[in-house]
């Protein structure tokens, strides 16, 4: 995780902050945002049971101050009862592209951000799931998957304004952060 480059974009959360993790895994992510960007709680969210029970051992010493929930990115209503506008920072560590409805999921990303708060994202692109090593070692929907400007584009599509970007390995991962217009 690149978090030097998406805090240049997205700079730290402010005290008090309520973040999101779609896509929790193991809990790495959620223990980045709480101690590398200052998130006061984490609500992580993440369809697999045995990524959730992993993401509780790593996540146990921070107490109250994370959440864990089995569900989907793409109904974070059902997964966290999560209200529009209702998280200041929502992280992506490399979900959406595993996401079918990708679309979704970022209109999801979109309703529960408030004004003024930002979207972290670190994403492989389709050029880089397009490689014939990577569809053999990896397990990742094929179809409809996006470019960098197609991703970039989508945030526009759901109102929010990207702060910047940066890909890398020639097009294959995309990093930035957007935010919410107040």
């Amino acid at each position: 995780m690149k978090v030097p480059v998406l805090a240049r974009f997205g700079g730290r959360l402010i005290p008090g902050s309520r973040a999101l993790e779609i896509g929790c895994g193991s809990g790495y992510g959620s223990q980045l945002i709480l101690e590398r960007f200052g998130a006061a709680c984490v609500d992580a969210v993440d369809l697999d049971p045995a990524m959730i029970r992993r993401a509780g051992r790593r996540l146990a010493r921070y107490g109250e101050q994370v959440r864990l929930a089995r569900g989907s990115a793409t109904d974070l209503h059902a997964a966290l009862d999560a209200q529009d506008a209702s998280y200041d920072a929502v992280f992506d560590f490399g979900i959406v592209h595993h996401i079918p409805d990708w679309r979704n999921a970022l209109a999801e990303v979109a309703r529960v951000l408030r004004p003024g708060g930002r979207f972290y994202f670190e994403e492989v692109t389709a050029h880089a799931l397009a490689r014939p090593t990577n569809q053999r070692l990896f397990d990742h929907p094929r179809e409809d998957r996006f470019t960098a400007k197609q991703f970039l584009d989508e945030l526009a599509q759901r109102g929010l304004v990207v702060l910047g970007s940066i890909t890398r390995i020639q097009g294959d991962y995309l990093l930035g952060a957007a935010t919410k217009p107040i």
